[in-house]
């Protein structure tokens, strides 16, 4: 999600920028863990980052004035945890403010918590919750990506309304009703849709590069197997 330069106050975007940027340091440190642990995370590690770069850079146009888009984090979530993926999203929403005008650097560390740290977590922990039960992968995949996608768009309708230098409404609770009318009804159907094509490329990861998942730990070779339709 990008909350445009300008629309929260001095204060909270402080309060966000305070609450990312231990998150994205200690990711940092995470990640120079594990690309030293092993160079063949790399590869995915980009494709990852190139998901959430593209899929966030889409302008989605909402029946209420605004857009939206997909946000791309659950697969990092599965692939490499909630921690790495808020620097690689710190790292596209930098770049994307900078080059893009999508949301801006005062707020850019409440896009962070929203996008690269709320969303990221939640879908971890439906990963983790759901990783070694009897839910099939490709399920897996969905409910952690389209959720993670939703629950950034929730956080999002909060930000906006705790923090607005100019209230839409005379108090807090109403304008949260109201972002959560304008941004997460309408992300249902798209976090749906993004859930269902990450399941397939997770469908194709699991076809084509099944050892990396085993290397990483993300999934069982036996729930690899199973995916795979062998014995």
């Amino acid at each position: 999600m990008h909350i445009m330069e300008g629309y929260l106050s001095p204060q909270w975007c402080i309060i966000w920028w305070i609450i990312a940027l231990p998150c994205v340091l200690f990711g940092i440190y995470r990640l120079n863990h594990i690309t030293r642990a092993d160079r063949q995370a790399l590869p995915l590690l980009g494709v990852t980052g190139g998901f959430i770069f593209l899929l966030s850079s889409l302008k989605l146009p909402t029946p209420f004035g605004s857009s939206s888009h997909p946000t791309g984090t659950g697969l990092s979530a599965i692939c490499f945890g909630p921690w790495i993926t808020s620097v690689v999203c710190a790292i596209v929403l930098l770049f994307q403010a900078l080059f893009l005008a999508h949301g801006g650097l005062s707020t850019l560390g409440a896009n962070i918590v929203s996008m690269g740290i709320v969303g990221p977590f939640v879908g971890f922990f439906i990963y983790r919750l759901l990783k070694d039960s009897t839910v099939s992968i490709s399920m897996t995949v969905f409910l952690v990506t389209a959720l993670a996608d939703l629950s950034t768009y929730i956080v999002t309708s909060f930000q906006l309304a705790l923090g607005a230098v100019h209230p839409v409404t005379g108090n807090v609770g109403s304008s949260v009703i109201l972002f959560l009318g304008i941004f997460a009804v309408t992300q249902i159907p798209i976090a749906i849709v993004e859930g269902i094509v990450f399941a397939l490329v997770f469908k194709y990861i699991v076809l084509l590069k099944p050892d990396i998942l085993v290397i990483l730990k993300i999934f069982s070779e036996a729930k690899i197997k199973a995916a795979r339709g062998e014995d």
